[in-house]
């Protein structure tokens, strides 16, 4: 529990990252009092950018070695593992659970987060020892220990994030003999919690959003030539104030005075503000490896498809060491899925994942690499279409359409071939 609750003030700053509600940091008390209640919130959301632009190249495809994707597909891992990795490279870890579903007996797998779950590890084998989650209701607060040997439910009759209070309320064995909870760690280190996309990007994103709100407060106080005149009678209002003869909406400025005069002050420039901006993008792309067409960068897009690809190629090499790292943890699944629908120890189950290509292709490269390779015989028919995209059913639905066009050809009667 103390190990669920360390984290919570991190994760909550994350959060607000993630989601452009962190406050404006390096603001000056006098441009605090001008921006007022007039802007709003001003922040570029690079932080959530940064994460789904990883979290779009970790897309799995399936396994070898044991047959899962059924399974997969039933409990929408297809939709929810791309909520796994974006929890992950926010927070740094997210969990996967495996069960038995107490109506079916099938494989139940859910997606938890790092908010609620925490695990121990074994220092020697680095496998997980124990697991907690904890979650609130109306009245109570509800907790689960995971263990190699049993299931233990726990309650307390508070609400919030406790970890006192909890009593027994139901305790069973658990078949599997390893903890059913896996942990995604993002990490490229060997030892440490896992590690937050943005991070490294937060001071970067504070001194972006100052000079953003600086340029707007310049923009609506001296981004406008400012108009003056002299030699006007000012009139007062009833508390004697003096009134401008001339409201500031009025295009034409008219006087009857001889002496009377009129100018402009000159604008103020705003270009300071684009060069800071600029070099603050340039550290962002550096340290969250984002192409410049990703942030906006005003530059001409790349000329071609070869051109796209390699301005990503720093992108695609992150997303390529974060398939690496989560494909074990995805492997513990389709370990534990199997261990509960066929009732055998998840240690012999020797599972590998697949992933799709991390890098960025255009349908007829795909298809024309493909193509070639199918016509070299290096790749069988099957194989082919799964590499193009298809599913196994649809596959298969090829496989039958090509059959009966085969059959039509050489004038083959089925009716005749079945009596």
């Amino acid at each position: 529990m103390q190990r669920l609750e360390a984290p919570a003030a991190r994760y909550a700053e994350l959060t607000a990252y993630y989601q452009g509600r962190q406050p404006l940091a390096f603001l000056s008390p006098e441009a605090r009092t001008a921006l007022g209640e007039r802007f709003g919130r001003m922040a570029s959301n690079i932080p959530r950018l940064a994460v789904n632009s990883l979290a779009e190249r970790l897309r799995v495809t399936g396994f070898s070695g044991v047959d899962v994707w059924p399974d997969w597909l039933r409990n929408d891992l297809d939709q929810w593992a791309g909520v796994v990795h974006r929890e992950a490279l926010l927070y740094g870890n997210s969990y996967v659970t495996v069960w038995a579903d107490q109506v079916t007996g099938l494989p139940k797998v859910t997606v938890e987060s790092a908010t609620q779950v925490a695990v121990n590890t074994d220092p020697g084998s680095r496998q997980v020892a124990a697991a907690v989650k904890r979650w609130q209701t109306k009245t109570t607060t509800e907790a689960v220990l995971y263990e190699p040997d049993r299931i233990t439910r726990l309650r307390a009759n508070v609400t919030g994030a406790t970890t006192q209070g909890f009593q027994v309320v139901d305790v069973f064995d658990n078949p599997l003999g390893v903890v059913p909870v896996v942990p995604f760690r993002n990490s490229d280190l060997l030892l440490g919690e896992g590690v937050s996309e943005i991070e490294d990007l937060k001071p970067l994103v504070d001194g972006l959003n100052k000079s953003l709100a600086d340029m707007m407060v310049t923009s609506e106080y001296v981004g406008r030539p400012r108009r003056w005149a002299t030699g006007l009678e000012l009139e007062e209002d009833a508390d004697g104030n003096p009134v401008n003869p001339i409201p500031e909406g009025d295009r034409a400025m008219i006087s009857e005075s001889a002496d009377s005069k009129f100018g402009q002050l000159p604008s103020a420039d705003l270009g300071g503000y684009e060069a800071s901006v600029r070099v603050l993008l340039g550290q962002i792309m550096a340290v969250a490896a984002l192409p410049a067409h990703y942030v906006g960068v005003f530059t001409d897009n790349p000329a071609s498809a070869d051109a796209l690809r390699a301005s990503e190629a720093s992108l695609t090499a992150r997303a390529e060491a974060r398939q690496g790292m989560f494909g074990p943890a995805w492997e513990d699944v389709a370990r534990l899925i199997v261990a509960v629908r066929d009732g055998v120890d998840p240690l012999t189950v020797n599972p590998r994942v697949q992933w799709a290509d991390a890098a960025t292709r255009s349908v007829a490269q795909e298809a024309d690499a493909i193509v070639k390779l199918y016509a070299a015989k290096v790749l069988p028919h099957s194989v082919a279409l799964a590499k193009l995209g298809y599913s196994e059913s649809e596959i298969e639905e090829i496989r039958q359409a090509r059959r009966l066009e085969a059959l039509d050809a050489a004038a083959v009667d089925l009716g005749s071939l079945a009596v």
